[in-house]
Parts: structure tokens; sequence; C-alpha cells
């Protein structure tokens, strides 16, 4: 017998509506396929160390703004968990400090994930060129699983029909 494809399904959650879109799209996964959601919010400590580096930021403002994300990543999972609790979904959260690509291929190790679920919204044809940002392009080749770009227009008036 072949075992189901997405025991274990990853979102990576960055704020946007389109990742929370990812993660309806996670709940209606479980919901079809009895899949564990995971869901993770990276911190982009890589980032804010590079600006500190190139002066852009002073020592304080990268600790504020360190601190101002990780409250962000915070109430944003706290969303994610109460998306997938209205549903009896349990959402496993995991908040990280790091780059953000290698914490999500992290995480996707750590936690045996068979696929990593990626938002993406529809852009207009002259910005679709650029639209795959190099966090996207690195989760996509270091991954050992699958990734699905989620790109459902729907996906919000199915997860209300669950």
């Amino acid at each position: 017998m072949i075992p189901p494809l997405f025991q274990n399904v990853l979102v990576l959650v960055n704020g946007t509506e389109a990742s929370i879109n990812a993660v309806r799209y996670a709940v209606l996964m479980s919901k079809l396929y009895k899949s564990r959601v995971f869901a993770v919010f990276v911190v982009d400590t890589a980032t804010i160390k590079q600006l500190s580096i190139n002066r852009i930021f002073i020592e304080e403002e990268s600790r504020e703004y360190e601190a101002s994300l990780a409250e962000n990543g915070a109430r944003y999972l706290a969303y994610v968990e109460k998306i997938g609790k209205d549903k009896g979904v349990h959402i496993q959260t995991d908040l990280r400090r790091g780059a953000i690509w290698s914490e999500v291929i992290a995480c996707a190790n750590e936690n045996d994930i068979d696929l990593i679920l990626i938002g993406s919204q529809e852009l207009p044809l002259h910005e679709q060129k650029d639209a795959i940002s190099s966090t996207f392009k690195s989760v996509l080749i270091h991954s050992r699983c699958s990734v699905l770009v989620v790109k459902e227009p729907d996906v919000e008036q199915l997860y209300k029909l669950i």
C-alpha cells in the first residue's frame, strides 16, 4: 500500500495575505488527506545583520527592528493557530531567527516534512519576471521535499465550506 503523499505539510508564514491563504490551503489539505500542519515564521536576522554591516542600521535600530519582527511573527502565528482551530485542525507553529530559506529548510528537515507551501499572489504581467524572490528560489533549490506555490484564488471560499 502506498502511504499518503503529504503526511506533514509546512507553510511559510510571512504576514502577507498570500501566506495566510497558503495556511488555509494547508487546513484544507489536512481535512482531505489527514495531514499534520506546521507553520513557520522566520525573523530575518541575516538581512538585519547585513543592514548593520552596511551601516544602514545602527546596533540599537537592529535590536528594535528584530524585536518588532519577532512580535509580529508571534502575532501572525497566533492567528494561524486560530485559522486551524476554527476548522478543528491543530497547527504546530515555530518562530525562528536566521536566514529565511535556511530556517525553512531546517524546520522541514526536523519535522520530516513532505510538502512546503508558499503563498503567492497574481501579479501584473510587467512584474512577473522578477516575482520569485531569492528566498523562494533558495527554498526550491535546497528542499528535499516538494514545494507548492499556492495561487488558488478561491481558497478562502473553499476554507469557509469545510
